[in-house]
Formats: structure tokens, sequence, C-alpha cells
């Protein structure tokens, strides 16, 4: 009989060494590590990710699965619940290093399986509700950085309007005369010149109030 720590990252502030030292701290004594690197758990069922394969290969029963949390198997509600009921049905025990819960298919007791599945539905369901949630923060912090940062609106245009019609209209003209004419700079007339309409979107974007 194994032990075998899951640990998954999908980010960079997230560490499989952090995951594995927190399970060792917590007493548990690991026979192996299975991992997923850089996978993200909402958009990846665990039986599609290479570590996750690996571990519906090789868990056998009386073996014991440690996780940190469940969201370490996923944050798709379906797919925890699929997985976990899955693992208890061939016997395997999965543990978590938050909160030490324990989930095992050993109770014949009707009421304990019941909380047990209440339990297990609970988790599932706060794993995927977390991640739904962070995935709306994080969309609503772009869109208000669109508006307000320059990181998503570009660099303010040095120009204006009439500086981009009078650098079209000065056509056969040389760019360091357009230049001394239009109060511009020899790069910022390059730019126009090479794209007119992209200098006049900057424009708009810039003028659009937030």
């Amino acid at each position: 009989m194994q032990t075998i720590l899951y640990a998954r990252v999908s980010t960079v502030d997230q560490t499989i060494d952090h995951q594995k030292s927190q399970a060792e701290a917590a007493g548990f004594k690991l026979d192996r590590v299975i991992t997923d690197d850089g996978v993200s758990g909402i958009s990846t069922k665990l039986q599609d990710r290479s570590g996750g394969r690996r571990l519906f290969d090789i868990l056998r029963p009386g073996d014991t699965l440690v996780v940190r949390w469940v969201d370490r198997l996923g944050r798709n509600y379906q797919d925890v619940t699929d997985t976990i009921r899955e693992f208890m049905r061939r016997g395997v025990i999965l543990r978590t290093v938050i909160n030490a819960m324990t989930f095992d298919g050993s109770t014949q007791d009707p009421v304990q399986q019941a909380v047990r599945d209440a339990l297990i539905a609970f988790m599932a369901a706060t794993a995927q509700a977390q991640a739904e949630a962070t995935k709306e923060a994080q969309k609503a912090g772009i869109a208000h950085a669109k508006l307000k940062d320059d990181k998503y609106l570009g660099r303010k245009p040095s120009y204006s309007l009439e500086q981009i019609q009078a650098v079209q209209e000065m056509t056969g003209k040389s760019v360091t005369e357009i230049a001394k004419v239009a109060g511009l700079s020899r790069q910022t007339v390059y730019r126009i010149q090479a794209d007119p309409a992209a200098a006049v979107k900057a424009l708009e974007v810039w003028s659009t109030p937030s």
C-alpha cells in the first residue's frame, strides 16, 4: 500500500515543493509524488492531465491519495465528485492536508455515507465557486484596466487629428520636412504614414470618456 501525493499548480505563485512540504509537515510519509504543472483545474479534467492519468493507472485498493485540498483534483464540480467516488469505489482512501479530511468507501452506515457524500459535494462546489469568482474578478479588473491603464490603452498619442491630416496631405515631401511642418518627431511621422487608421483609432480610444 502506498501513500501518494497529487500536487497541481496552475500559476507561477504556486509551487509543487510547497504542497509537498505542507503534506510532510502535516505528518504524511509520502511514497510517491505525482504532479501536473501549469494545468488548469477548471477546463481540464483530472483524467485528461498527464499526472491525473497516472493516478488512475497506479492507485490500488488500500492506497492513500493525499491532496492539499480537493481543488487540487480540479475546480469542476462534476469532475471532482465523480473522481472522488471512483477512487472510493476502487478502495482508495483520499486525505486532505487542509482540514485533515478523510474520505473512503469503507463505511456501510447510510447516515455516515450521506454525510460523507454531502461533504464531498460541498467541497467540490466550493472549489468551483471560488474559481468562478476569481475568474469574474479577473475579467472585471482587466475591463477596468483597459479603460484606465496605459498598459492596455497603449501609449497616449503625441499627435492630434489635425496633425494626422497634415501628414497625409504632405504627400511627396520628405519625412524631415513633414515633421518640421507638422510639429512631430520623425518616428511619429513614420508611424502615421505606416498606418493612418491605427493612428486615428488610438486617438479615439484615448478620447473616449472613462
